[in-house]
């Protein structure tokens, strides 16, 4: 899986963000600072309707 953090993440030292990857059906997420932990998998509506609420913020 590719991972992909913010454009928007600016810390000096580039750990302090959350990353994501997509794949078929899902949208994964994890703790950039430790990626050994287990992430998250959203189905794609979850992921959608996130969005479109951060957005709407």
């Amino acid at each position: 899986m590719d991972w992909f953090k913010s454009s928007y993440s600016d810390s000096s030292d580039g750990n302090d963000c959350v990353e994501i990857a997509s794949s078929r059906g899902a949208v994964h997420v994890r703790d950039s600072k430790d990626t050994s932990r287990p992430h998250l998998a959203f189905g794609q509506g979850a992921w959608n309707g996130f969005v479109e609420f951060a957005a709407g913020a």
